[in-house]
């Protein structure tokens, strides 16, 4: 059986609007036929709040702290809560709804595409696994988060490693494409993280901390041997290939693609209009 082959992207280090706009950029090519699937792993300069697209940033967001920590922050096109990309691999995955691979279901493609994020896991060694809600509470808690920090709330088919939240996916469906993408924490400040978001009490922010500490991990903490950021982009690069049984081919954006990156950027995710909107 031939084994397919998609496309592989680096884009290394790049500013949230760049980020995003790059993700648009990919989902339209792929939906006019100009690419096959595409993987792509990325960073954040600086490092970057980034919300869902259904979060009113002005009653969730504290922006005051944004901007004390110098962060960025963006609006992504894709729904879920808040969160905090600095010490992470960020991942995005391009693929057709029609892709004989990817069933209808928004939770079933999200699994299918989580198992390169599994395999990922598994070759730095750490027994990931992927945990579904079972009692009926767990079930309506998936529908309304209490908080507004994406590791803070469940979602289906959720990947943990010792019973604790390792990777935080979010994924929207736009012309017949799938674009999922996320973060895989190599390391957390968890108080930076908390002070970006408002409460209605400092009481409510001590219990949220504690209890996100039960429920998130990330990676580093997990292993005696720190993992390096090109350590990660390998393991992961091979646990796509793996997970998915496909074959990742290394894509450089031409200077014309690029520039339509920046005018993208540019007009959406640059603008406040776009981040502020809710």
């Amino acid at each position: 059986m031939t084994i397919e082959k998609w496309k592989y992207i680096d884009s290394g280090n790049a500013s949230p609007a760049y980020n995003m706009a790059l993700d648009e950029a990919l989902l339209e090519w792929h939906s006019e036929g100009k690419i096959p699937p595409t993987i792509r792993f990325y960073g954040w300069n600086p490092a970057t709040l980034s919300i869902g697209y259904f979060q009113k940033a002005d009653k969730e967001i504290n922006m005051e702290a944004v901007k004390k920590y110098g962060l960025g922050f963006v609006r992504r096109p894709t729904g879920g809560r808040g969160v905090l990309h600095d010490k992470e691999l960020t991942y995005s995955v391009i693929v057709s709804e029609e892709h004989p691979e990817m069933p209808q279901t928004v939770t079933e493609a999200y699994r299918v595409i989580s198992e390169g994020i599994l395999e990922g896991f598994r070759k730095l060694g750490l027994d990931a696994y992927f945990a579904v809600p079972r009692s009926e509470e767990e079930k309506q808690g998936l529908k309304n988060p209490r908080s507004a920090v994406c590791f803070d709330a469940p979602s289906w088919y959720e990947l943990v490693v010792e019973g604790r939240k390792v990777a935080g996916s979010a994924q929207t469906r736009q012309k017949g494409v799938i674009l999922q993408h996320g973060s895989i924490l190599l390391d957390i400040d968890e108080n930076m993280l908390f002070d970006l978001f408002k409460y209605p009490s400092d009481r409510v922010r001590e219990r949220m901390q504690r209890n996100f500490k039960n429920k998130a991990v990330a990676v580093n903490a997990l292993r005696a041997e720190p993992v390096s950021m090109e350590e990660a982009k390998a393991a992961f690069k091979e646990g796509f290939e793996k997970g998915l049984n496909i074959e990742l081919e290394p894509y450089e954006l031409s200077s014309e693609e690029r520039q339509q990156v920046e005018d993208i950027a540019m007009v959406k995710y640059a603008t406040d209009e776009w981040n502020y909107k809710r």
